[in-house]
């Protein structure tokens, strides 16, 4: 009978000489038999959208930037440029995890970088889908620091083409565990059983994340999503959990939704939905369709918060392979990730100016890349935002 995928997660954190509580929240979380230390929720959870600090020295943050794959050295090269004429106070530590960079020592040396830093802003990393074993570096980043929420916020922009309108969408995904968990073994030969972990703290904390957003950010409305009516252990738990912490928010809205027809839903009628929480695999699903209703991978951010460290990247995670070194890939998704890694260090005025400048590109001088269905260049959108954030400056 093939090991367990976590035994090579565990001989990874052992052999780099992790902490013990690097190693109980990843190896022993994967398995599920370690849980974390209970806590007041709602005051941890109230931490998520209070200012954070990174490492602060001199004045100015440094951010650890991993480049990634594909598109993703090109992007991160425009983001520093676009920081640097908005004078924001950050400087980047360039840590190499990539298909060209991809042993546990590049893992282990990115994982601590992060926790030095606090803060990170990446790039996907290409995941070798058919090497036996292999189990996802963003998977080990986003684990290995317990960055448990992923939020993604879908929203129309003007002057892009859509399907549809006014669609003002966030997904709040499960980040840590599910199908994620890597838990594969083959019984016999031809006979696959693959684990799908979730934990009710798990649940908890993410139900708990998803209200207290809502809440803070004047929402009205929280959607579970689940497959309670098949896996009724594994959902039927989060389910449960969700329905439990709405009681503690009656300002709030609550309805819970299946997640094939909330895929329907979405297509048909995005308008109805506000803020949606979900278990991890739901969410890859679910956040996807978002972006694409919206006008694509190019646009939109994603943000993966933790108590104690956050990573932002593109919405979509993906490497852009097929389009690297051409100079037609879409910059804003990287850009406005930039933003929310300002917003997130408390750099509120920079942010502004920055997501001001990449909307009025887009809505306004409509300066848009082949995936909007434009002919313009990755370097004409950055030139046009560039120009705009330089104007906004002036008048600081």
């Amino acid at each position: 009978m093939a090991a367990y995928r976590s035994l090579r997660l565990e001989k990874y954190f052992f052999r780099n000489n992790l902490n013990k509580r690097s190693i109980l929240g990843t190896s022993a979380v994967l398995r599920g038999s370690y849980s974390q230390p209970k806590q007041n929720e709602a005051v941890d959870q109230r931490r998520q959208f209070s200012r954070h600090t990174g490492a602060k020295y001199g004045g100015r943050y440094t951010v650890t930037a991993i480049a990634g794959d594909g598109i993703g050295p090109e992007l991160m090269g425009h983001v520093k440029h676009v920081f640097k004429v908005a004078d924001v106070p950050v400087d980047f530590e360039d840590i190499y995890l990539d298909s060209a960079h991809d042993a546990d020592t590049d893992l282990a040396h990115a994982v601590l970088a992060v926790k030095r830093n606090r803060v990170a802003l990446k790039g996907n990393v290409e995941t070798k889908h058919l090497k036996p074993g292999f189990v996802s570096h963003n998977l080990l980043l986003r684990v290995s620091l317990d960055l448990f929420a992923n939020v993604i916020h879908c929203r129309s922009i003007p002057g892009v083409s859509t399907r549809h309108g006014d669609v003002d969408i966030v997904v709040i995904r499960e980040n840590t565990e599910g199908e994620y968990k890597s838990l594969e073994h083959e019984n016999v030969p031809g006979v696959v059983e693959s684990l799908k972990v979730i934990t009710r703290e798990s649940s908890k904390r993410i139900a708990r994340y998803a209200f207290e957003y809502a809440r803070q950010q004047g929402r009205k409305k929280v959607t579970a999503v689940h497959k309670a009516n098949i896996m009724k252990l594994s959902d039927g738990m989060f389910l449960d959990t969700c329905r439990q912490m709405a009681a503690e928010y009656p300002e709030l809205k609550f309805e819970d939704m299946i997640v094939d027809n909330t895929c329907m839903q979405l297509v048909s009628r995005p308008q109805q939905f506000d803020v949606m929480v979900m278990p991890n695999l739901y969410g890859n699903i679910v956040s996807n369709i978002g972006c694409s209703l919206v006008g694509g991978p190019g646009l939109t951010a994603g943000s993966n918060i933790g108590s104690d460290f956050a990573i932002f990247e593109m919405g979509t995670r993906n490497t852009g392979k097929s389009i690297a070194g051409e100079n037609i890939a879409n910059p804003s998704a990287m850009l406005m990730a930039g933003v929310e890694l300002c917003r997130y260090l408390g750099l509120a005025r920079h942010a502004d100016v920055i997501e001001k400048s990449i909307w009025r590109t887009i809505s306004e001088d409509k300066v848009h890349t082949p995936d909007l269905g434009g002919t313009a260049t990755t370097s004409d959108v950055v030139h046009s935002i560039t120009q705009k954030v330089q104007n906004e400056m002036r008048k600081w």
